[in-house]
């Protein structure tokens, strides 16, 4: 199999004492029992005033049930609070929240206490939240994404592990949607056989936590990772006996990049497995992620495939490369989202569209 170089994927801050906060009550909130498996209906009602986005509004009832949030990873240059407070003014459902040094690091004290203060803002601003754990350097500062699941010191794979235990911690005190994550890059020296044994071993306890919190874990198919392709998941979605927990994040760009069919074809085919969804633009061979309309992808086809599924989860701009200008590009990408959604809704039928690429 081609693997394309990895160009990087996918931020806690302390709250602004500036702002005002909702009011703690020390407690952890409790986990929504009717949340399963399915990626749908994890967080609790939104408390925004509807008639305040019309804009929302008017996308659903032409016919797109998509919930669209905005990924923090996008937004690194922003307390966290005033990211949620950014995403939430602008319209979006929710976010894709990144573990990270900058909003809510998983490795500083406190953490119990931070991710409630987070789930109270969170529910005061109407926001779904899936969690990410794409973090460059959150594990090591020397070493993008390491340490990894793949790794051949079984140390530096039980640190990667347990971060993502942590994840599914957080995950259930937030009412998340997801726990995402992505297998790593295959060591120097280490054969794919080994790193396919390795990856099932690791993700174990992991599963394991996923299971008994009632949380995803989402496993995202990374161009130069091991776990690159849609068939790549089912590689390991068999090798692990189809367990319940896992499931899927498809990376739209992703499926332009890499995958040998349409992006729309791809939604439908990952339908049964999928449980989170991150979206940006992208060109065909390039791991670049792309501001809507930079790139090849033909958007209206893939959210109306998208919207078919019965996908109740997040849909999440996914532009980490572009913090500099986050604020910029959060305010413009919901826009292009929902005009796409609304124009793809009168097809009906997305078999019925025209092809997922426009790439010749």
């Amino acid at each position: 199999m081609t693997r394309t170089p990895d160009q990087g994927t996918s931020g806690d801050g302390t709250t602004d004492p500036a702002r005002p906060q909702t009011s703690v009550d020390g407690r952890t909130p409790a986990r929504d029992p009717s949340r399963d498996l399915t990626g749908g209906g994890a967080r609790r009602p939104a408390r925004r005033n509807p008639d305040a986005d019309p804009d929302r509004e008017q996308s659903r009832s032409a016919g797109s049930s998509l919930r669209f949030g905005y990924g923090t990873n996008g937004l690194a240059d922003l307390r966290l609070d005033d990211a949620l407070a950014l995403l939430a003014d602008l319209g979006y459902d929710g976010v894709g929240l990144t573990l990270d040094h900058m909003h809510l690091d998983p490795l500083a004290p406190d953490l119990a206490a931070r991710t409630r203060r987070v789930a109270h803002r969170l529910d005061a601003l109407g926001l779904g939240v899936t969690v990410e754990t794409g973090a460059r350097y959150v594990l090591d500062p020397r070493r993008k994404h390491g340490p990894s699941l793949l790794d051949a010191d079984p140390d530096d794979r039980a640190r990667r592990a347990g971060l993502l235990v942590q994840a599914v911690r957080v995950a259930a005190d937030l009412g998340a949607h997801a726990v995402h994550c992505f297998s790593g890059v295959v060591p120097d020296g280490t054969d794919e056989d080994t790193a396919w044994k390795r990856l099932a071993e690791t993700l174990t306890p992991v599963l394991d936590a996923a299971t008994a919190a009632g949380i995803p874990l989402a496993v995202e198919p990374e161009p130069g990772h091991l776990l690159a392709t849609l068939a790549d998941f089912h590689h390991l979605r068999r090798t692990l006996g189809d367990p319940e927990p896992l499931g899927l994040t498809l990376d739209i760009g992703h499926c332009q990049c890499l995958e040998p069919l349409p992006p729309a074809d791809c939604v439908r085919d990952a339908a049964p497995w999928l449980r989170h969804v991150q979206i940006e633009d992208m060109r065909r061979g390039v791991h670049e992620h792309l501001p809507f309309g930079d790139g090849e992808i033909d958007f209206p086809p893939v959210l109306a495939a998208l919207a078919a599924t019965g996908y109740q989860g997040l849909t999440v701009v996914e532009l980490p490369r572009h913090s500099h200008a986050g604020p910029h590009f959060a305010a413009r990408s919901l826009p292009f989202l929902r005009r796409a959604a609304a124009s793809a809704a009168p097809h009906g039928d997305p078999s019925a569209t025209p092809e997922g690429s426009r790439t010749p």
